[in-house]
């Protein structure tokens, strides 16, 4: 772990260049790296050099490869700092809020507090980590944001939020075991979130995606937001629409809101079988959806979605249904043999069964391709064949 010393170095003329010559190196070859440099330079600012260079090609997946290359990271940082396409989303919504300065508690190494500095918002970045204040300062520094980045070390628990239009917290959601999953045991604790969101005119929450519904206050405004169909988050909003659910999914932007209805019928599974994005499913929206496709649910416990037409729509993923079987890998293997199919897709949604292990039965061999979704029928394991088609009419 880089110390406040060893962080330092890295912006000495020699750390700097160090950084600028490990920018593309090859991980695999970091041992004959690391001793070649040795030769040259003190061991303690290799380490440390080499320690951020490893942190920055894995942010280039969050931040991009011209950010993430000037910018400096922790190792948790990097673990838990936001996306920054799914900052700049929640930054232009601050904006449109009328928002011009923002309380950012628990900052992280600063992936919000760029993305709200970008947005033309001044920020007021607190974290009681000395290092990760130090991170958060030089990338505001390296991204020419410091003059709307104030950073502070601090507890966040002693920062007097008034002076700011609106809060935002990030609490700590990683322990020394993991993930950390209770609202309660976040650092600090979503409690002492909500009441720091209550007293500011607009306040985000950031919570994991799995976040019991239960355990949103009433007053807030649930989001569940995915990028290029990956859950990312959820975001509890204060001063916004209270109880309402929403999921948005990125890049598109495409937004549903709950409507409270009921849950979809039970309906035969038709030609096309629809797959909810994650954030709609995380926000109960599946029923939203089902109403737009004019679908039903395939089983009432799976969050598939079956319909006889092929309905444009940027909430669900669509596939065409060709054969519906009970569960049967014998039977499975026959049919891919007899179709010639080579290149299986395996999907799961409510079966034990896992992907790899099909492939290994019914060891697909052949020129052609084709997709199985593993799952329940009005309550029996079942097998759906078929393949993607995009709602645009193309496959």
């Amino acid at each position: 772990m880089t110390d406040l010393a060893s962080f330092a170095a890295l912006f000495t003329p020699e750390g700097q260049a160090l950084l600028t010559a490990l920018r593309d190196h090859d991980p695999a070859r970091e041992l004959a790296v690391a001793s070649r440099l040795r030769r040259d330079h003190p061991v303690e600012l290799v380490t440390a050099a080499l320690g951020q260079a490893r942190l920055r090609q894995r942010a280039v997946a969050k931040f991009g490869a011209e950010d993430a290359f000037r910018m400096y990271f922790t190792p948790n940082g990097v673990e838990q700092s936001t996306r920054a396409s799914v900052g700049a989303y929640r930054a232009a919504r601050m904006k449109a809020l009328g928002v011009g300065s923002v309380a950012d508690l628990c900052s992280g190494i600063g992936g919000d507090a760029i993305a709200l500095a970008r947005a033309g918002i001044s920020v007021l970045a607190v974290d009681r980590d000395p290092l990760t204040a130090e991170a958060v300062r030089a990338n505001a520094e390296a991204l020419g944001l410091s003059g709307l980045i104030e950073v502070r070390c601090a507890d966040v628990t002693e920062i007097d939020t008034r002076p700011y239009d609106a809060v935002f917290v990030d609490p700590a959601r990683r322990g020394g075991r993991g993930r950390i999953f209770a609202p309660e045991a976040y650092s600090p604790p979503l409690s002492w979130a909500v009441e720091a969101a209550r007293k500011a005119p607009h306040a985000a929450l950031k919570v994991a995606p799995g976040i019991p519904h239960e355990a949103v206050p009433a007053e807030a405004e649930a989001e569940w937001i995915s990028d290029g169909g990956d859950v990312k988050e959820a975001v509890l909003w204060f001063g916004t629409e209270p109880g309402a659910r929403r999921a948005t999914l990125l890049p598109s932007g495409a937004g549903l809101t709950g409507r409270g209805l009921p849950d979809p019928a039970v309906r035969p599974v038709g030609r096309y079988l629809y797959e909810p994005d994650g954030a709609v499913i995380r926000a109960h929206l599946v029923a939203e959806v089902a109403e737009e496709l004019d679908g039903g649910l395939i089983d009432g416990t799976i969050a598939y979605v079956t319909a006889d037409a092929l309905v444009p729509t940027p909430y669900a993923a669509a596939y065409e249904i060709t054969d519906e079987l009970p569960f049967n890998l014998k039977r499975l293997k026959a049919l891919l043999r007899e179709r010639e199919v080579g290149t299986l897709t395996v999907k799961k949604r409510g079966s034990a069964v896992e992907p790899e292990e099909v492939r290994r039965r019914v060891r697909p061999k052949g020129p052609h391709a084709a997709m199985v979704l593993l799952t329940r029928v009005a309550g029996a394991p079942t097998m759906l064949i078929g393949r993607p088609v995009r709602t645009d009419g193309e496959r």
